[in-house]
């Protein structure tokens, strides 16, 4: 049986209500600081659709108001589930942005999982929407995403290599300098400015980084604004990521 749910969320964002709805209402600004390539059709009808590690849902514009109001839905499956986002942009004095972001729907059997997932989770891309605007906006971000599975590994041995990757300590807090040498990647000169007990993001003078590390998994969600090199981000992040939990021979 599907369970209806809602989610809301407020923030302060220090850029224009124009700035604000680049980034969340056409395909180019989603892709600097939320998951995966998008697109969107900017009408209200329109398509909108993201792919993430080869998997593309679609939905549809409900609400297309530029500078004001962006909202999508898509179709119930089988179950009747489903997910509704809402965007309402308004600008303050000074040429700031106060953004709601209402998520709601249908969630599955496991619902409880999923809620607290979506619960977790948004604070933190909202972070990540915020950390573009104050620092890279006016700029597209190429996305970067790879996940690999931890192959058994225990949550704690996962989370030390990924510290110990990033030169990090066990418990980090924002605001750590962070240096690291990456084999096969450009060196990591940033600083830490997300930290909880399952992801880290680093902010760099060409990119901000994401690391999640929920239980059964890593992954990357990546947005970079420099130039890329000869190899594919994807690929070489990739790369990273299996050599990261490869077992020990």
């Amino acid at each position: 049986m599907p369970h209806p749910f809602e989610l809301e969320f407020e923030l302060a964002l220090p850029a224009d209500p124009e700035q604000v709805w680049e980034a969340i209402a056409t395909g180019p600004g989603i892709d600097s600081w939320f998951m995966g390539r998008n697109e969107v059709d900017p009408r209200v009808g329109g398509a909108a659709s993201m792919e993430t590690g080869g998997h593309r849902e679609t939905s549809t514009v409900t609400a297309y108001e530029p500078g004001k109001r962006f909202a999508t839905r898509t179709e119930p499956d089988g179950d009747g589930r489903f997910m509704a986002f809402e965007y309402l942009v308004e600008g303050r004095d000074g040429g700031s942005t106060v953004l709601r972001v209402v998520h709601s729907g249908m969630l599955g059997d496991d619902w409880a999982d999923e809620y607290d997932a979506l619960r977790r989770g948004w604070p933190f891309h909202l972070h990540t929407l915020r950390e573009y605007l104050a620092h890279f906006a006016g700029r597209t971000g190429v996305p970067v995403f790879a996940v690999q599975p931890t192959a058994g590994l225990p949550a704690d041995r996962v989370r030390a290599a990924l510290t110990a990757a990033l030169a990090l300590p066990a418990d980090p807090p924002t605001g750590t300098r962070v240096r690291a040498d990456l084999a096969g990647l450009p060196p990591l000169d940033g600083e830490l400015v997300w930290s909880d007990e399952e992801r880290f993001a680093v902010r760099t003078a060409d990119g901000l980084y994401s690391f999640l590390h929920p239980a059964g998994v890593v992954v990357l969600f990546h947005h970079l604004f420099a130039e890329p090199g000869p190899e594919a981000p994807e690929t070489a992040w990739q790369h990273w990521l299996s050599a990261l939990v490869a077992p020990a021979s």
